[in-house]
């Protein structure tokens, strides 16, 4: 039954992998895979030697002679477990998005657009880089990469010169994204989970993170592409809400609040996101009435949102399939978690592994298991990596291990354009050609991934 389920799982992957290829979404076989692994967990519960407490992180001593009730009743708990704890970093993103998205609806994100002040290719370049760099880890990876192309379309006319800026804001996004515990989804489960803390993460991460994001930047800006200046598409543009700038400020501002709360009352981070959403929607629904009395702002937008609160509004405009494609995809690598698979693949990582002359402290795992995690990030998604790496390896909090994954799943998917949320979305909204990428785009991200490596290996003994 074991290798039924792992072949479920396989399929499912590949099927995830493949979602551009096969025209379906990949929250489909991710919801299947799942339901199709505890079912047959279910159906073959008398037939499995282990089970792995998850709470304790240890194997069930004596499982294969528990009665069938007491293992359809750890069953049941270790399911709730895991549910409750993917619960967690759901309801946590459904704040997250509901919050930008309230930005987006009182034209927050327009204010950044004024930050472009020059013409020239390499300046732009830099500028774009650092915001990347920043926005990613106050509204995530996914949602500064929508920003700022969405920006780049308004002012860059040449679109072989935009999807350049577009590669380059990829890497960027995807660094800013993994020293924070707010910037990527895969940093977001390891600080939920209570394997990373926020002043840890920042230590250990901050310079790896930016030295993955500007090397690529600095050999990029010597290329013919980013030399001279830009022509600059001038757009006639609707006079934005009064309160754009206010509400950009008062949301990021309540998402950067959530890390404090948590040091400060010690409760899970969706509670204090909660907080943050029900304040940012307070002040929304006090503005509202203002917002669309602007003569420049068509009665067919401002008929469009009259029916609706700024709350209820952003709530509809969620990605509610990504919510689902997270359930999907952690609630199934819990099933081989539960099952000890997860716990014996990790033994033999340890094992069969060779050192390279380091190791990580406490663990015996080698720097190339985490390297080669981050290669692996690019073909395949960083969510389900990280969710297995959770129940491979049994540090506590702060180990280096830890941050060493949060590196390497969340900037190794740079790689590929198909490797992070950031890079699927960018190809969507540029139309970027994979080999295109492959062959303009993978070296740069490549050498800023291992030279982050690097440092991260030189400078952990600092704490």
């Amino acid at each position: 039954m074991e290798a039924a389920i792992i072949l479920v799982f396989v399929i499912g992957y590949l099927a995830i992998t493949l979602e551009h290829n096969l025209k379906i979404d990949k929250l489909i076989p991710a919801l299947v895979m799942m339901a199709i692994c505890w079912a047959l967990i279910a159906l073959g519960l008398e037939s499995f030697p282990n089970w792995f407490d998850s709470a304790k992180h240890s194997l069930v001593e004596g499982f294969a002679g528990f009665a069938p009730e007491e293992k359809m009743h750890l069953m049941e708990e270790t399911l709730l477990h895991h549910l409750g704890k993917t619960a967690e970093i759901l309801v946590f993103l459904l704040g997250a998005m509901t919050i930008v998205e309230i930005i987006d609806y009182f034209d927050g994100f327009s204010t950044i657009k004024d930050f472009v002040k020059t013409k020239k290719k390499t300046k732009i370049l830099w500028l774009f880089g650092f915001l990347a760099f920043i926005l990613s880890a106050i509204i995530d990876n996914l949602t500064a990469t929508i920003v700022l192309i969405s920006i780049l379309q308004k002012i860059v006319k040449d679109r072989d010169v935009r999807i350049w800026y577009a590669g380059l804001i990829i890497i960027a996004a995807n660094a800013g994204g993994a020293w924070s515990p707010i910037g990527d989804v895969t940093t977001t489960m390891l600080w939920i989970g209570k394997k990373v803390s926020t002043g840890h993460l920042m230590g250990y991460l901050l310079l790896p993170s930016f030295i993955c994001m500007a090397a690529p930047t600095l050999i990029a800006s010597f290329l013919p592409v980013f030399k001279g200046d830009l022509e600059i598409e001038e757009v006639e543009e609707k006079k934005k809400s009064k309160y754009s700038a206010i509400m950009l400020y008062l949301g990021l501002g309540a998402i950067v609040f959530v890390p404090i709360f948590k040091t400060v009352t010690h409760l899970p981070p969706y509670v204090g996101m909660m907080l943050s959403l029900g304040i940012v929607a307070v002040f929304a629904e006090v503005y509202s009435s203002s917002k669309f009395s602007l003569s420049e702002v068509d009665s067919e937008e401002s008929d469009s949102h009259a029916h609706h609160s700024p709350v209820h509004h952003s709530l509809s405009k969620i990605e509610l399939p990504s919510i689902l494609f997270f359930l999907g995809i952690l609630m199934a690598v819990a099933a081989l978690e539960s099952l000890g698979i997860l716990f014996g693949f990790a033994e033999s990582l340890k094992n069969g592994m060779p050192m390279m002359g380091t190791e990580l402290h406490g663990e015996g795992v080698s720097d190339l298991v985490m390297i080669l995690l981050g290669v692996g990030s690019a073909v395949i998604d960083n969510v389900p990596l990280v969710a297995a790496s959770l129940g491979m390896f049994s540090e506590p909090l702060d180990n280096e291990l830890w941050h060493f994954v949060a590196f390497s799943a969340g900037t190794g998917g740079s790689m590929l354009i198909i490797g992070s949320a950031a890079g699927v979305v960018a190809m969507g909204m540029e139309k970027i050609d994979f080999f295109w990428y492959l062959k303009k785009i993978s070296w740069l991200a490549l050498v800023g991934f291992l030279l982050g490596c690097a440092t991260f290996m030189v400078t952990r003994t600092w704490f």
